[in-house]
């Protein structure tokens, strides 16, 4: 299926997820900032994007320099605002410097490779978006007196051999002989880096732990097993279970990750970090699998995996967040597994 236009941008589900995550938004504190955001093209960056220039429709005067490799994809995903005054797209690699760019009041590293095809072909490329995007933003910081948003991910924590939650205080456990490690290692190794630029260069710093993230901003190039279902579903097709489907995860709707990545950012602690998840969308890969099945009236279908996809695959069976810490600042999810995934559906199949 080819990579779909923004024209599921104009669906009233999207347009409502826009205003819902928009209100919920603190517009005193965002009034007036500007916004760098690497990744800018990737799935929560177009939403989060989408949602900063839906706050300037209600006079948040808000400035985004969006960055990216690539400039068509950016018009692509970003087209709308090509000609808006509160929006820059800049051509940028995310291992390259940000010294010479316009000073910011946020940023938000959120390059990286986050499929597993990706962590699989391109590990050493992995390690260095991931560090190399991380150091940079914290330089950059550190000269403009920005605040840093770092996009962390449950992924750090590894595998859990018990039935609690992940709390942020734990350490992890994880498998270093495998090149699957470059994606947890090197997020592993950027959280460092943002202690260790607040402790010795008083650098602003609060980390977002990200659950699982699916919706409609997703790029039909992501080789997730959510995203692979959710292709399967609009294809009409059967839905491909490359395992039994008995790992329990954590999943986040777009709408969701993004309202609490900028709850965390208005309201939660420098140097803090805080697990986004809903309990509701805690579920079985099966579970997320027979949701879209549903949705397209098709079956689930068990197969084995590749030895390529099988090397991009996380030794994790169960990776479930604790989100305690995010609710006491406040924060609130605001949708429901089943309803997540029939919007994500319903908004792509309108964009096709």
């Amino acid at each position: 299926m080819a990579e779909i236009n923004t024209r599921y941008k104009k669906h009233p589900l999207y347009q409502e997820d826009l205003a819902r995550i928009a209100k919920a938004a603190d517009l005193q504190m965002l009034q007036g900032k500007s916004f760098l955001i690497t990744g800018s093209t990737g799935l929560l960056g177009v939403f989060l994007i989408d949602v900063l220039m839906h706050l300037n429709e209600k006079g948040a005067d808000i400035t985004v320099y969006a960055l990216g490799r690539s400039q068509e994809k950016a018009f692509q995903r970003l087209g709308e605002y090509r000609d808006d005054r509160h929006f820059q797209f800049i051509t940028h690699d995310a291992t390259e410097s940000l010294k010479n760019l316009p000073a910011a009041d946020f940023i938000v590293p959120l390059a990286s490779n986050t499929h597993p095809l990706a962590y699989s072909q391109f590990p050493v490329e992995t390690i260095h978006i991931n560090v190399k995007g991380a150091e940079h933003a914290l330089e950059k910081a550190c000269d403009c007196g920005a605040t840093v948003l770092y996009p962390s991910t449950v992924e750090i924590y590894g595998n859990s051999k018990d039935t609690d939650k992940f709390v942020e205080t734990f350490t992890g456990e994880l498998n270093l002989e495998t090149s699957r490690s470059c994606y947890t290692e090197s997020k592993r190794l950027s959280e460092a880096l943002c202690q260790s630029y607040r402790a010795e260069r008083g650098a602003h710093v609060k980390i977002a732990r990200l659950s699982r993230v699916f919706g409609p901003t997703m790029l039909m190039s992501d080789s997730k097993a959510s995203s692979q279902f959710i292709k399967k579903a609009l294809d009409n097709e059967d839905i491909v279970l490359k395992s039994k489907g008995e790992q329990l995860f954590s999943y986040t709707y777009t709408a969701d990750a993004v309202g609490a990545m900028l709850h965390i950012l208005t309201h939660g602690a420098e140097g803090t970090a805080y697990n986004i998840a809903c309990d509701d969308c805690n579920v079985r890969l099966k579970d997320f699998a027979m949701l879209c099945a549903e949705w397209a009236g098709k079956e689930v279908v068990f197969e084995l995996p590749s030895e390529t996809e099988q090397k991009g695959f996380s030794i994790a069976t169960r990776a479930i967040l604790d989100n305690a810490r995010l609710l006491s600042i406040g924060w609130k999810p605001a949708y429901t597994m089943k309803d997540a995934v029939w919007r994500t559906l319903e908004i792509l199949r309108y964009g096709q």
